[in-house]
C-alpha cells in the first residue's frame, strides 16, 4: 500500500465512475515515483468543489479553503516555507471562475508550486450549472437555452502571461497523467495542468467516449518555444495531451523576497528578535 493512501477506510463523497478516482490514482503513483519528495513535506491545498475534496482523500498535509482562495494560501505556504512540495488543486468553476484573478496574477509572480486544475466543464458540486470551460450550446439548468459564451481557454491565458510550464492530461490516459504531474512536481517556477475528466452526473455531453474521441497526445516540439506553443493552444479541433510549454532559469517568487537572499531557511526554524520587533512596532506607533 502507498504511504500517501489514507491509513483508514473513508467514504469518499464522489459519484461512481467520476474521473476523480483516475486523478488520484495518478496523483499517489506520481508522488510514490518522486523519491526526492518526503512525505511530511508535501502540501496540498484547495478550494470548494468536487476535486477541491481531492486532499481529505490522500495521506498528505493540506489546507481545504474558500471557494477559489487556494492559489493565494499556496503561495503563502510557499512563501513560508519553500522547501515544501505545494500543490493547489480544485476544478474549473473552482479556479477559473471564481479564483480566475488569483489564476491570473500567480502565473505573473512564478511562485514554486504544481497547480492542477481538474477541468470536466461544468460545476459538479453545485448541480451542473456552466463553468468557464463550458462548451458553446451546452444546456444546463440555469443556461436552459445553451451556453453562448466562448470557453475559457487556460493554456492560451498561461502561457500569455508567463506561466514557466503549461500541460493538459486527460484522467483516462493514467500513464500520461502520471508522467505529466511528476515533471510539474519536479519543475521549479509555476507549473500548470489543466486535467481533463468526465463528470458522470452533469455533463452527459464530455462523456469519457467523448474525451477519447476528442484528444490526442500532441507530437514532439521544442517546447521552450513560446510562439509555437501559444499557437498550439489555439489550434482548432481536438484538444492536445501533453506538455505545451516548459521554461527553466526564470526566478520564482520566493527567490524574489529579501528574506531569502542569503538564508533560505524556513522561518519559523529563524531566531526571533524580539527587542529589535517591539523596537520597529514601538517606532511606529
Amino acid at each position: 500500500m502507498s504511504k500517501y493512501e489514507l491509513p483508514f477506510d473513508i467514504d469518499m463523497a464522489w459519484c461512481p465512475g467520476c474521473g476523480n478516482f483516475q486523478i488520484r490514482k495518478s496523483i499517489i503513483s506520481a508522488l510514490d515515483e518522486l523519491g526526492q519528495v518526503h512525505q511530511k513535506d508535501v502540501v496540498f491545498v484547495s478550494g470548494i468543489g468536487q476535486a477541491a475534496k481531492m486532499p481529505q482523500y490522500l495521506n498528505v498535509n493540506y489546507f481545504n479553503g474558500l471557494h477559489g482562495r487556494a492559489l493565494p494560501v499556496a503561495l503563502a505556504v510557499k512563501a513560508a516555507n519553500p522547501s515544501l512540495t505545494v500543490i493547489a488543486e480544485g476544478g474549473d468553476g473552482d479556479m477559473y471562475g471564481e479564483g480566475g484573478n488569483h489564476f491570473l496574477h500567480n502565473i505573473r509572480r512564478n511562485i514554486d508550486i504544481t497547480h492542477i486544475v481538474h477541468n470536466n466543464m461544468v460545476y459538479g458540486l453545485t448541480k451542473g450549472q456552466a463553468s468557464p470551460t463550458s462548451q458553446p450550446g451546452m444546456k444546463t439548468g440555469v443556461q436552459v437555452n445553451g451556453v453562448a459564451n466562448e470557453p475559457f481557454n487556460p493554456l492560451a491565458v498561461a502561457i500569455s502571461l508567463g506561466a514557466s510550464f503549461v500541460a493538459r492530461a486527460y484522467s483516462g490516459e493514467m500513464e500520461q497523467t502520471k508522467e505529466i504531474i511528476k515533471m510539474a512536481v519536479n519543475h521549479k517556477g509555476y507549473a500548470m495542468i489543466d486535467l481533463l475528466h468526465p463528470c458522470v452526473s452533469f455533463n452527459k455531453i464530455n462523456t469519457f467516449k467523448w474525451y477519447e474521441q476528442n484528444t490526442y497526445t500532441i507530437e514532439a516540439h521544442d517546447e521552450t518555444d513560446r510562439s509555437k506553443a501559444w499557437e498550439l493552444t489555439m489550434k482548432p479541433g481536438k484538444l492536445g495531451l501533453g506538455v505545451y510549454y516548459k521554461k527553466g532559469g526564470g526566478k520564482t517568487f520566493t527567490d524574489s523576497l529579501p528574506c531569502y537572499q542569503k538564508d533560505m531557511s524556513p522561518l519559523h526554524t529563524r531566531e526571533r528578535k524580539q527587542k529589535k520587533l517591539a523596537e520597529l512596532i514601538h517606532s511606529h506607533v
